[in-house]
């Protein structure tokens, strides 16, 4: 990518604590790799997850109003329920891209961090409660 705010990607990733798990979603700009969104919730639904990363995303890195955007996400449930495409339908310069079926390939930047982050943080502690994770987490 050559600037900013020209592709961004999304997944979502389980956190085990000991009350059960929290999910971790993360938008990342391809230009610099940057976690630009984020959403730590105790459930999968897209309002607490891929929307609320989404949202986060476009608040933290407004996009410009002669801007398009491709927004590449795997093709998990919160990336198509109508929470989440209406926001997508809302702002006619996010075109949304998904990953071929069973290809976690295509996605290969944000397995890759959550990967890094899980092997440099999340197997080497225990989470107590999934009640506020985000404050467990607060370092990242």
């Amino acid at each position: 990518m050559s600037g900013q705010n020209q592709a961004w990607v999304s997944d979502t990733t389980y956190i085990r604590t000991g009350e059960g798990w929290a999910y971790l979603t993360t938008v990342i700009d391809l230009f610099d790799r940057k976690v630009i969104g984020w959403s730590l919730s105790e459930t999968l639904k897209a309002i607490v997850t891929s929307f609320a990363a989404l949202r986060k995303a476009l608040l933290n890195c407004p996009l410009a109003s002669d801007q398009d955007l491709i927004f590449h996400s795997d093709r998990g449930i919160q990336y198509s329920t109508i929470i989440f495409l209406s926001a997508l339908a809302k702002n006619n310069q996010i075109k949304q891209s998904m990953s071929r079926k069973g290809n976690w390939h295509d996605n290969a930047v944000a397995e890759s961090f959550f990967k890094t982050l899980k092997t440099e943080l999340v197997y080497r502690h225990k989470y107590k409660t999934e009640n506020r994770p985000e404050s467990q987490f607060i370092n990242i």
